[in-house]
Order: structure tokens, then C-alpha cells, then sequence
């Protein structure tokens, strides 16, 4: 953010901010207009819940047992087990709140969202990186790792395996509904040696924002999640980044406790926000938007690999998203992409800036930090920018190969 402040004219292939001309403006304007009508406006501008707005809550899990395939005659999710928050950001700090202590273990994707080991760091909670495949997580190196833990002595650590399971931040890959069951099938049959529960942490924060309608079956809808899956999305990304609304579905005991730290936290997520969400999906705006929005993301994403393609040159690498606002790039192995890396230093000379994918690992001692890979993100940058901010990044890679 100051490089883009301080360099006029730079392009930003790293926030991982969304589309400003798709925002629903106009859609947005007419709920707030309908919310403050006739004398249910007051209560709308009043505080709610810490849990969060009960329609809301009844929506969402809706949406998730319609997301999920739930049959209709089935019971599906419980609408009193999903806390409203401040964006899935905040649960994910809340979570490392109330399951981790300093020491503790937390199982990663191998990269995985740079922001959640920020957070891990902040509680001095240690990450252990798991390789990942095309199709989620490599099932021999989570077994092969437990292993480790538990001749090492330290499994009574290890708290949960945390998994961005759909268009991941930042490889883009999305973890299949068998891999999910395999895993927590796995993780359970190693509680006993750890002593207490070992928790998947599934953040779905992409998962609307597919390019196609094929979607994932959540690991909340696994024969093996028994109280083990923590599920936390949001609001925020799919309908409007500022409206800071994300939602989680957690187990017993770990929502109440969730709550009552969520009610030290804040007394609960902005009730006139939740409002405005509440209103959006009963009507179907939201889902229209998110239809409009998974096309607009699809062009951007287009725009980028054929710019890629035209621009980098042939030993970098990378897989065309399906889903979700990333590209991750993979360089010749001697090509080092770090924040001290000539190549950082000489696209900022070309005035493009990308994250660097070392960010992007957890500090695990069993192995270095890859420093040749790079994210992209599509999502605020127009077509325009895409298609220059690629040509000056292309420059910068060969100069430096």
C-alpha cells in the first residue's frame, strides 16, 4: 500500500482487494432506502446480537445446506450454531484465542493465506507445513508428518489442521470432498495419542466465487466431521468488502466460548451491515451479483493467463485459476522472488508490484522456504492494468533471467 502511494503510476498484482466497478451500488442504495423506511428503522440502527441477526443466521444456513446438497427432507445445519462476525478474519483470530496456546502446533497447506500465519505468529502458535497436490492436500505427507509428531513426543501440541479449501489463497487449488473425509478420518486416529481433539479448520472464503457452477461438498457434510470441523466464510467478498460480515459454524464447546470472547471483542458484528446482507439474499440480489461477479472474475483471470502466456518467459509456470482471485506463478528454481530479490526490486523499477511466495510458507524447520514462486491477484486491477501490469512484470523476469 506505500509503494503504491509513494510510486505514481504503479500497478498492484498483489492486493488482494476485489473488483471496485462490480460493487453493488445500486443494489445496495435501494435495501438501505427499504431498511430505514416507516419505524422498523430505529431497530436497524440499534444494537443486535453478539450470536449475530437471527434471520441472517437462518439464511446462511440455508445456503449451506443448499450449497452442500443437503436433502430437503434432511434436517441440514443448525441455524443456532453459526456465529456472525466481523468478516471470517475476525473468527480466524478468535479461534486462535480460545484453541492455542503458546507452543502449539497448527497443521498448514504448504503454501497457504500469508495472513493466518500472521495470525499464528501473533499467539506464538507453530505451523507445520503439509504438501499439497492438484487436488488438495497430499494425504502421505499429512500421515507422514503426524507420524513425526507423535514419535517426537510433541502430538499433545498439535490443536488442528487449518485448510483454505476452495480457490486456496494463494495457489488457487480446491481441496476435493474425499481428500477432506481422508483427512479428518486420519487426524481422528491420532487423538487418542494427543490426548484432546485434534479440529479441521476449513476457511471457505472463496468458495462463491467459483468460475463455473461445479462446486465441493464442505467437510461439515463428511460422515467423519463429528464435532471436529470448524466451517468460517464470509459475506464480504462474494457482495461487498465493506461490508465486513463473515460467518462461521462451529461445535460445541467451542461456540459458546467463541461467543462470549466475540462479546468482549465487540458486543457483536455491526447489526445495520447484517441488515443490508439479510435483505440481499432473501430478496436474490446477492445471488445475482455473485452470478455477475463470477463471470466479471472469469474474464479478469482470462486476461491474466493470456497475458502470461504472451508475456513470461517459457520455463515460468503456473495453472489457470478456476475459482477465486489468484494466479500462482512458479519461476526456475534459481530465480529468487523475495522482498531483497533483484527481481522484486527491478519490477518495482517497472513499476509492478506481486507477493512474494515465501510469504507464503509457514517457518517449519523439516524444510526451506521455497523463494522462486509468486501471487498474482486479478482481483482489483482492471483488464487495462492486468494486460500492462503483466507486460512490466515480464520485463522485469527477463531481464533478471
Amino acid at each position: 500500500m506505500r509503494e503504491a502511494l509513494e510510486r505514481p503510476g504503479l500497478i498492484s498484482l498483489a492486493a488482494g482487494f476485489t473488483d471496485n466497478p462490480s460493487l453493488p451500488v445500486a443494489e445496495t442504495r435501494v435495501i438501505i432506502k427499504d431498511l430505514l423506511k416507516g419505524n422498523k428503522g430505529p431497530s436497524r440502527l440499534q444494537y443486535g446480537t453478539t450470536y449475530g441477526d437471527e434471520p441472517l443466521r437462518k439464511l446462511t444456513a440455508q445456503r449451506l445446506d443448499r450449497m452442500d446438497g443437503c436433502p430437503k427432507q434432511a434436517k441440514g445445519y443448525d441455524p443456532d450454531r453459526f456465529l456472525i462476525t466481523h468478516g471470517s478474519q475476525q473468527l480466524l483470530y478468535i479461534l486462535n484465542e480460545i484453541l492455542f496456546d503458546p507452543g502449539d502446533i497448527v497443521l498448514v497447506e504448504d503454501p497457504s493465506y500469508f495472513v493466518y500465519l500472521g495470525i499464528m505468529q501473533s499467539h506464538g502458535v507453530l505451523g507445520k507445513g503439509i504438501r499439497m497436490e492438484p487436488d488438495g492436500l497430499d494425504l502421505l505427507s499429512l500421515e507422514t508428518t503426524l507420524e513425526t509428531l507423535k514419535k517426537s513426543g510433541e502430538l499433545a501440541r498439535l490443536k488442528a489442521l487449518y485448510l483454505v479449501s476452495y480457490h486456496s489463497n494463494p495457489t488457487g487449488i480446491t481441496t476435493c470432498a474425499a481428500k477432506k473425509e481422508a483427512a479428518l478420518k486420519i487426524l481422528k486416529g491420532y487423538e487418542k495419542s494427543a490426548g484432546h481433539p485434534i479440529y479441521l479448520i476449513e476457511d471457505a472464503a472463496y468458495r462463491e466465487l467459483s468460475f463455473s457452477d461445479k462446486d465441493t461438498p464442505s467437510a461439515l457434510s463428511s460422515h467423519n466431521a463429528s464435532n471436529r470441523v470448524i466451517y468460517t466464510s464470509t459475506y464480504s467478498k462474494p457482495f461487498a468488502t465493506g461490508i465486513r460480515v463473515g460467518y462461521g459454524f462451529l461445535p460445541e464447546p467451542l461456540f459458546t466460548t467463541a461467543a462470549r470472547v466475540k462479546g468482549n471483542h465487540d458486543f457483536g458484528t455491526a447489526n445495520f451491515l447484517q441488515q443490508i446482507l439479510s435483505s440481499a439474499v432473501e430478496s436474490g440480489s446477492y445471488e445475482e451479483h455473485v452470478q455477475k461477479l463470477r463471470k466479471r472474475y472469469a474474464s479478469k483471470a482470462r486476461a491474466m493467463t493470456r497475458a502470461c502466456k504472451k508475456h513470461f518467459p517459457e520455463k515460468v509456470k503456473w495453472e489457470n485459476p478456476e475459482g477465486g482471485l489468484y494466479l500462482w506463478v512458479n519461476l526456475p528454481k534459481k530465480v529468487k522472488t523475495g522482498l531483497r530479490s533483484k527481481l522484486f526490486i527491478e519490477a518495482l523499477k517497472q513499476k509492478v508490484l506481486y507477493v512474494p511466495g515465501n510469504l507464503c510458507y509457514c517457518d517449519d524447520a523439516t524444510r526451506r522456504k521455497p523463494n522462486h514462486q509468486m501471487r498474482l491477484s486479478f482481483g482489483s486491477a482492471s483488464i487495462k492494468h492486468i494486460e500492462e501490469g503483466i507486460s512490466r512484470l515480464g520485463r522485469a523476469i527477463k531481464r533478471v533471467m
